[in-house]
């Protein structure tokens, strides 16, 4: 097959320009000795197997990197090699720091290494424990958090600057990202290529990896509490799945507490000790994530949006949004809509 030419600006022929390959998103993960062979496994799992053919067709490139490059030691019995130092901090558009633990103290080239790279415009996550290493640098200091419910209350005494919030599965404020324990950072990157690429890549994404899309809730319902062993016969299971199905209509508790064959005041204990909050509350995280879904796959109006939910009005739907995801359904619904490449 004869070459592809095309003519220049003065008119003599010439082979074609080479299409331009897009810039792909550049994202250091930050080692350490003792680190977590699975915290350091998710940035590299999530980032490195969006879009097909695997880590070369991958918009991001990610980068292992340790502030002593080398073999470093895991808690899993086996070491792990590490080519690349601190450098690969500079230039990087995310910088992921995965984990971290609570007494060792972030060195103060991982500190400046840091610092360097936000203000050169690298987005900062913390995953984890790793909001411990972000909290050190400074670099949260009136802004809020998220990390592991266990540590919460501990990271905040060490850095009472830092807002820190036990009660979400990740926080976004923008250029700082940080997400709660364990499979919650899968969530957090997760979100991170939704509002790179879009709901579709990210759903097309979770689907590959065996994940939800989008996991709502907070870490309340993790931290440990009695649950019964038949929960197919669960009256409380029984009366959540309900409600998730009767969103449109006017829940009141009353109702709501006969599903399960309890009365009013049973019903919103033993609700409250299996999920860490009360059914209105629950129930209104519920519908505002139902909300979300509608945004992001339908066209409707915000006023039908609102109906479908059982958040009665646009008016409501716009303040419960914000209130509980720090942004209006309409610029959410922009974020997360575009179309597909």
């Amino acid at each position: 097959m004869p070459d592809i030419v095309s003519k220049s600006r003065s008119g003599t022929l010439g082979p074609a320009p080479a299409a331009r390959t897009p810039r792909r998103h550049t994202v250091a993960v930050l080692a350490f000795p003792g680190i977590s062979p699975f915290h350091l496994s998710v940035p590299s799992l999530v980032f490195g197997r969006i879009g097909a053919g695997g880590a070369e067709a991958s918009p991001y490139r990610v980068v292992i990197c340790a502030e002593r490059p080398g073999t470093l030691s895991t808690p899993a019995g086996f070491d792990i090699v590490v080519p690349a130092g601190l450098e690969a901090l500079d230039g990087a558009d995310t910088v992921v720091v995965p984990s971290w633990e609570r007494d060792m103290p972030l060195p103060e080239p991982v500190r400046a290494a840091l610092r360097r790279a936000h203000a050169d415009g690298a987005r900062i996550v913390g995953l984890c424990l790793g909001a411990w290493a972000i909290a050190a640098s400074g670099l949260a200091d009136g802004r809020e958090v998220t990390t592991h419910w266990s540590a919460a209350a501990e990271l905040a005494r060490a850095h009472p600057a830092v807002r820190v919030r036990a009660d979400t599965l990740w926080s976004d404020d923008g250029d700082v990202i940080t997400s709660a324990g364990v499979a919650a950072a899968l969530d957090c990157c997760l979100h991170l290529v939704r509002k790179d690429h879009g709901s579709r890549a990210a759903t097309e994404l979770a689907r590959r990896l065996v994940l939800a899309p989008h996991r709502s809730g907070s870490q309340a319902q993790y931290i440990p509490v009695a649950v019964p062993e038949a929960l197919d016969n669960d009256p409380l299971e029984q009366a959540m799945v309900w409600a998730r199905t009767h969103l449109d209509d006017p829940l009141d508790l009353d109702t709501w507490a006969r599903t399960a064959l309890m009365s009013r005041r049973t019903f919103t204990r033993r609700f409250r000790d299996r999920t860490g909050s009360s059914p209105q509350q629950w129930l209104l995280h519920q519908r505002v994530d139902h909300a979300r879904l509608l945004l992001e796959s339908t066209d409707d109006t915000m006023d039908r949006i609102a109906a479908d939910t059982g958040l009665g009005t646009a008016v409501n739907l716009r303040h419960h949004f914000h209130r509980l995801l720090g942004t209006s359904p309409a610029a959410h619904r922009m974020l997360f809509r575009h179309p597909a490449a």
